[in-house]
């Protein structure tokens, strides 16, 4: 018989607002949990069922993965031609990393099988006119904060599983909050650290805007605005024919394709986009520079990330991600606050040559992290060569003739001069898209 990964129907109650997912794979079996709060503005609808199959296919990839079998089966979730396209789009490309970085052949050979809907689009649902925000702690959701709230669009803190840089960012924000708790199966946790089985990256923005998109339903919000910028697009390295992308549920296409998917599952009632899309990462850190209530909170920083509040420094200063985010930050933030943020200069180290040299593409991969572009980071790191605060810091001395050798003064002025050109390719409403573009001249 052939190895299958089985997808089972959800359930949801709404007397106690928890949603169950169970999974088979092999002999064994999996059931995880989302509890939502009480109390929704909206019945369990046939819209809301439709999107609770759907989310059941996506949280099914941290199940998958530990013996990623090449046939998944859905027996009683009836798919769509759309959603059955979205569905292998989130276990290929939404794995790419996991297979890549597993040297597992899966891309154009996996095969669903579930009954087919015929129904491309579900009858329209009525949402009210509200915004549900994504809230990740770190710089850019904390962008998206300040942005809807000088052009006057209420919105209303979400997140998955809140600790803490997310508990005191919200915390700051002061808008009651929408939070769900995700219980994953202890089991396939724990079968993840085992002989015989895989781990690795999962799609995660994919999984929470699955669970957004049920508030949206349950609580009334006929919009999800997201915070991922321009250089999400951007992969890591070629695999198995094609690119792979740490941050691919990150990406317009992905934005895309899950944005018309949510659309035909609500009658198009729901919209689902980034207000950050138009903006690089070194245009977001301009942004940033604006606003000092949020210094002391957030953070990038994935090692440090605390299960229980901020027990300990917000920022490790090891990672690819802490030096990618010090180095954006540096041709426009005073260096005493961006100092005072980091806790050191992480620019003035030497033994952090090797990451920087990775992050500006002079020597091996992009880092398999939520970093931004090569050669955005190549032209942060070149203005520093002419700047008086840093121009003499080590890594500053240390890779200048390299930088300047691969890439050429020309090239690099080009490059930090289009960070700082906001894109036209986005999926933001054109109203809103004119209002925030007039706020962040």
């Amino acid at each position: 018989m052939t190895d299958q990964f089985v997808i089972e129907r959800p359930t949801f109650d709404p007397a106690t607002g928890r949603a169950s997912f169970g999974y088979g794979l092999h002999e064994l079996h999996f059931v995880e949990s989302l509890d939502f709060p009480t109390g929704a503005a909206i019945a369990a609808s046939p819209n809301f069922v439709k999107l609770l199959d759907l989310t059941a296919i996506v949280l099914g990839v941290s199940y998958f993965k530990l013996k990623a079998p090449f046939e998944i089966a859905a027996p009683d979730i009836a798919l769509s031609n759309s959603e059955r396209a979205f569905a292998i789009d989130v276990y290929e490309n939404g794995l790419g990393e996991f297979y890549a970085r597993n040297n597992l052949l899966r891309f154009g050979k996996l095969a669903i099988i579930a009954p087919h809907d015929g129904m491309e689009r579900q009858p329209t649902v009525t949402l009210p006119n509200r915004t549900l925000l994504p809230i990740g702690g770190g710089k850019d959701s904390l962008i998206s904060v300040d942005l809807l709230s000088h052009i006057g669009v209420d919105f209303t803190p979400f997140a998955v599983n809140p600790k803490g840089p997310i508990l005191t960012s919200v915390a700051i924000i002061g808008i009651q909050p929408v939070y769900v708790t995700r219980t994953l199966d202890p089991e396939m946790i724990h079968l993840g650290q085992q002989p015989g089985f895989y781990n690795g990256h999962v799609p995660s923005t994919a999984i929470n805007s699955m669970i957004a998109a049920l508030c949206a339903l349950l609580f009334g919000y006929n919009q999800i605005v997201l915070s991922n910028e321009r250089s999400a697009s951007e992969g890591n390295v070629e695999f198995d024919g094609r690119e792979t992308n740490h941050q691919y549920s990150k990406s317009l296409g992905f934005e895309l394709l899950i944005a018309a998917i949510l659309s035909d599952a609500t009658g198009g009632a729901l919209k689902y986009f980034s207000l950050l899309r138009p903006y690089s990462e070194a245009r977001i850190a301009s942004l940033f520079t604006h606003e000092a209530r949020f210094d002391r909170v957030f953070s990038s920083c994935n090692r440090n990330f605390r299960l229980i509040g901020n027990d300990g420094p917000l920022w490790c200063g090891e990672c690819p991600k802490c030096h990618f985010v010090f180095l954006i930050f540096t041709p426009f933030m005073a260096k005493d606050r961006l100092l005072a943020i980091f806790g050191k200069d992480l620019l003035d180290n030497p033994a952090n040559e090797a990451s920087f040299r990775e992050l500006t593409g002079l020597a091996g991969q992009k880092p398999w992290e939520c970093v931004g572009e090569i050669l955005e980071a190549a032209a942060c790191l070149y203005t520093l060569t002419r700047h008086a605060d840093w121009h003499q810091a080590a890594v500053v001395r240390a890779v200048k003739a390299d930088l300047l050798a691969q890439y050429g003064e020309p090239k690099l002025q080009a490059a930090m001069a289009e960070c700082l050109t906001d894109s036209h390719d986005h999926h933001i409403p054109p109203a809103l898209a004119a209002k925030v573009a007039a706020y962040a001249l």
